[in-house]
């Protein structure tokens, strides 16, 4: 395997972990509001080729957060105990977006990187037909 072809496959397993992180992240914040809702996080683990000795990244298992629930005081609610709280989700929206802009920022560097190593394979084969 040549090493434009190493260099585009270690950059694109980087796009897809961070797109499936998006992609998680997305129904986390879609899901702020839904009564007994827990986060989702994924985890990243390191794959390497068995031919190729190449590692690359890659979706672990999604976990979701054990934290506790938001107790949401709303007697008129279905869900509403004898008290009047119910679950609402663990979701922190501020932190949801933290993670999808370092997702985001994460995707575009290995977007860059792929199209770097396209343009140089380009070059090189550009250079080797003169």
């Amino acid at each position: 395997m040549s090493e434009f072809s190493k260099s585009l496959s270690v950059s694109s397993s980087g796009l897809r972990a961070q797109a499936t992180r998006l992609r998680h992240l997305s129904e986390n914040i879609s899901n702020a509001d839904t009564p007994g809702y827990r986060r989702k996080t994924i985890t990243f683990e390191t794959a390497f080729g068995p031919r190729d000795g190449v590692s690359s990244v890659r979706t672990g298992a999604v976990n979701l957060d054990r934290s506790e629930l938001e107790q949401v005081y709303d007697p008129s609610h279905p869900l509403a105990d004898e008290s009047g709280y119910f679950e609402g989700s663990n979701v922190d929206l501020l932190i949801e977006l933290a993670d999808a802009r370092e997702a985001q920022r994460s995707y575009e560097a290995n977007l860059k990187i792929f199209e770097q190593t396209r343009k140089m394979s380009t070059g090189l084969l550009d250079l080797l037909r003169r």
